[in-house]
């Protein structure tokens, strides 16, 4: 029986295979819908070469993604791109700019 290294260290985000943090969770996810999608094909009685051929392919694509992915944006990339999507890209301030230049006196402690 194989035996796989999963986790590196203490305090380091788990690893398999060279996949890291989220990549591993797209990974598993995609290839168990993948494996759903073609046992849905086959039980509703689509030919078994089309399904093995979808199913091939389907995985094909999940995995060289996923690589590519991990590789172009690294361990926290792909978080960092999804943030940046929900950030505004100006601030809209409709203060009169005198506002801003106005200083107000400080009260004395008591």
């Amino acid at each position: 029986m194989n035996n796989y290294n999963i986790n590196k260290g203490i305090g380091r985000s788990v690893e398999f295979k060279g996949l890291k943090a989220q990549y591993l969770f797209i990974f598993a996810g995609g290839l168990l819908g993948i494996l759903i999608l073609t046992m849905i094909l086959y039980m509703a009685g689509v030919n078994s070469y089309v399904c093995l051929f979808i199913g091939a392919t389907g995985a094909s694509l999940i995995i060289w993604q996923t690589f590519s992915l991990n590789k172009k944006y690294g361990e926290h990339g792909l978080m960092k791109v999804g943030a940046v999507k929900s950030h505004p890209r100006y601030i809209i301030c409709r203060k009169p700019i005198y506002r801003y230049l106005k200083s107000t006196p400080k009260k004395p402690a008591v």
